[in-house]
């Protein structure tokens, strides 16, 4: 009966956050879509350099 107790406080919890949170606003949406999309190049970029570097040294 211990599982029940814990599945009613996480949907408690789970109510709680939903009504603290709110729907970002478009400006919001664009500025976090930039930054992601920022961080996945320069992720991308450095991988490039590391796998160029390897293969160059590697011979």
């Amino acid at each position: 009966m211990g599982y029940k107790k814990s599945i009613l406080e996480f949907i408690e919890k789970s109510r709680r956050v939903l009504k603290v949170s709110k729907k970002p606003d478009r400006e919001e949406y664009f500025t976090v879509a930039k930054v992601t999309g920022i961080g996945i190049i320069i992720i991308g970029v450095i991988g490039l350099i590391i796998t160029l570097l390897t293969q160059i040294l590697g011979k």
